[in-house]
C-alpha cells in the first residue's frame, strides 16, 4: 500500500477568536485549500506539525468551505511566544492513524445506558466513532444535541454502523464554520 503524502507548510496569520470572557486565549488559522486537499478527509483529521520548532498534535475542525481550521492552545502559543496577529510558519502532516476519539460525557452515559447500541459503538471504526461524535457535537442547540444523542443510540442499538445524512465537512448542509475573527 503506497503512503500519500500529506504534509503541507504554509504561512497563515493567527487569528483571534471572538470568545466568551473568562476563556483561556487560544488562537488559530483556517488552512489553505492547498493543504487541505492533501489531507484524508473533509471532516474532522488529526494532525502532527511544527510551529516555531514547537512539536504539536491537534484536530483539525472543517471549516465548511471544503478546507479545515486549527485550533492553537495558550500552551502552544506560549511554548512558541507567538500571540494573534503574528505571520507563522506551519508545517502539518496528517497521523498515520487516527487516535480513540474521546465521547463526550453525555453520550458515553447514554450508551452506557443502551447495552446493544454500546456494542455496536464498539464494534464500529475509529473514523466511524468519530463521526458520530462530530455530529452529536455539531448541534447548535441542546435540545438538538439531546435529540441527537438518542437517536445515535436508536440507530446503533439497530445496527447502524456510520451516522448517514451528516455532511462531516459542512460544505453541503453548511453546519460548520471556522470561528469568527476578532483580529
Amino acid at each position: 500500500m503506497t503512503q500519500i503524502d500529506t504534509r503541507s507548510q504554509f504561512t497563515a496569520k493567527l487569528m483571534r477568536p471572538a470568545q466568551p470572557a473568562g476563556e483561556l486565549p487560544w488562537a488559530f488559522v483556517i488552512l489553505p485549500k492547498s493543504a487541505s486537499n492533501k489531507l484524508p478527509r473533509r471532516g474532522r483529521t488529526t494532525v502532527e506539525g511544527i510551529l516555531n520548532a514547537q512539536p504539536f498534535q491537534a484536530m483539525l475542525e472543517p471549516d465548511g468551505q471544503l478546507s479545515h481550521w486549527l485550533r492553537l492552545s495558550q500552551a502552544l502559543l506560549s511554548a512558541t511566544g507567538l500571540q494573534s496577529g503574528d505571520m507563522v510558519t506551519l508545517d502539518i502532516w496528517a497521523i498515520e492513524q487516527e487516535p480513540e476519539p474521546d465521547a463526550p460525557s453525555d453520550l458515553r452515559e447514554a450508551l452506557a445506558a443502551a447495552p446493544e447500541a454500546r456494542t455496536i459503538w464498539e464494534e464500529t471504526t475509529v473514523l466511524a466513532r468519530l463521526d458520530w461524535i462530530h455530529w452529536v457535537c455539531s448541534a447548535k442547540q441542546a435540545k438538538t444535541r439531546a435529540k441527537r444523542i438518542k437517536d445515535a443510540c436508536s440507530m446503533l442499538a439497530s445496527g447502524k454502523r456510520r451516522v448517514c445524512c451528516f455532511d462531516p465537512s459542512g460544505f453541503y448542509s453548511k453546519a460548520l464554520s471556522a470561528p469568527k475573527s476578532v483580529v
